[in-house]
């Protein structure tokens, strides 16, 4: 019969195992966040249409001719600024999101080869929808802290919105801006806007627990179960 333990050596064992998973889960947001930025660069380059907020991101870098990773880093650093009056707190995710994914739009999308072909931009389309529902749904599952985006929505939904009507708002309203900022709307962007919360529902459980899947389907469906 083994003796008791008396905790000693439990706790040194306990912290590694905590910093093995906070290792994964790490590894896990990072390539989340690597996916999701190759997405958009595809879905860029594929000219068909942008999803609502790259609408906005593409509109103003060509305004300031700048790269479109560089207003995806800009963009989440300022929305971080608008969360201190809504009171939400950013966690690792939310610096690694504002930083990461535009960097890897800047990377990729020179190296994607150009075409003015209707199918290879077609197949673009399809893989980079696909690509950042399998980036959400790694990242969410990492469970490191929301996305600048994310953080708008969840708080303005703290203050009493529902989460669709949060959700729907800001889009639209990036969307329209980058529009008249000369964003590329499209079939692609209503594509986007009809599969990405399928696409996330189906990858996000291949990544998470049940809990996290519960409330980042609430998030990106835009239902209000979040809030119970």
């Amino acid at each position: 019969m083994a003796p008791p333990s008396s905790g000693v050596d439990s706790a040194p064992r306990d912290h590694r195992l905590a910093q093995r998973h906070f290792g994964s889960r790490l590894a896990l947001c990072l390539a989340g966040l690597a996916v999701f930025g190759s997405g958009i660069a595809l879905i860029v380059d594929s000219e068909l249409g942008n999803a609502p907020w790259d609408v906005f991101h593409q509109g103003l870098a060509d305004r300031l001719d700048v790269g479109i990773g560089i207003v995806i880093i800009a963009t989440g650093l300022a929305l971080m600024l608008v969360w201190i009056p809504l009171r939400v707190r950013p966690g690792l995710g939310t610096i690694l999101n504002a930083v990461v994914i535009g960097v890897v739009v800047d990377v990729v999308l020179p190296l994607l080869p150009e075409t003015e072909l209707l199918v290879p931009r077609i197949a673009y389309l399809v893989a980079g929808i696909v690509m950042m529902g399998v980036g959400t749904g790694m990242y969410l599952g990492s469970s490191l802290g929301p996305g600048p985006r994310d953080g708008l929505m969840t708080g303005l939904a703290a203050r009493g919105w529902s989460v669709r009507l949060a959700r729907t708002a800001i889009e639209i309203v990036a969307m329209m801006i980058g529009v008249a900022l000369g964003g590329t709307i499209g079939v692609g962007t209503a594509i986007f806007a009809v599969s990405i919360g399928p696409l996330v529902q189906c990858f996000l459980p291949m990544f998470s627990d049940g809990l996290t899947v519960q409330r980042a389907e609430a998030a990106v469906s835009g239902t209000d179960r979040s809030r119970g």
